[in-house]
């Protein structure tokens, strides 16, 4: 599975974010998270508010004042633009981020799949471990049972 964009590629096993791969087994989980930029926010707000105050107090004629709300308000909406931020949380190690461009929606989808996959190889490791564990109890109780026996039949025999 890839992005549109081809920054994220996933696999049944990696997980490759802008050329940095990871195994899935060695990551917790992904969140994806829309991160807006405040200081547009804050720019665009603030200008909106100087060019509405300025036309009001007649210090800004029509023209001018049209124009620089035009702009504040680009400014404002180029801030809720922002960006998404996806979190890889590493088991045992610190977290990365990294931006991610665009619509949110593709990105939940895509995080979404990355999750499934991230739990259903942790689900594998999981009971291939449990497969192993059981055989390992079983052969010392089979080694145990030998041993037992062994002594059983030396003491018989002796």
């Amino acid at each position: 599975m890839r992005s549109d964009d081809g920054r994220v590629e996933l696999s049944d096993s990696t997980l490759t974010v802008r050329g940095q791969s990871f195994l899935l087994l060695e990551l917790e989980r992904a969140e994806l998270t829309p991160v807006r930029w405040i200081l547009w926010y804050l720019l665009g707000g603030l200008g909106l508010a100087a060019v509405m105050i300025a036309f009001l107090q007649n210090w800004l004629r029509t023209g001018p004042a049209m124009t620089g709300m035009a702009l504040t308000a680009l400014l404002l909406a180029y801030g809720h633009r922002g960006t998404n931020r996806l979190r890889l949380h590493r088991l045992g190690r610190e977290m990365l981020n990294f931006a991610l461009p665009g619509e949110t929606p593709p990105w939940q989808r895509l995080t979404a799949e990355i999750n499934r996959r991230i739990f259903r190889v942790h689900d594998h490791a999981a009971r291939e471990a449990a497969a192993v564990l059981a055989a390992a109890d079983e052969a010392t109780r089979q080694a145990a049972q030998a041993a037992q026996e062994a002594g059983n039949f030396d003491n018989s025999s002796g």
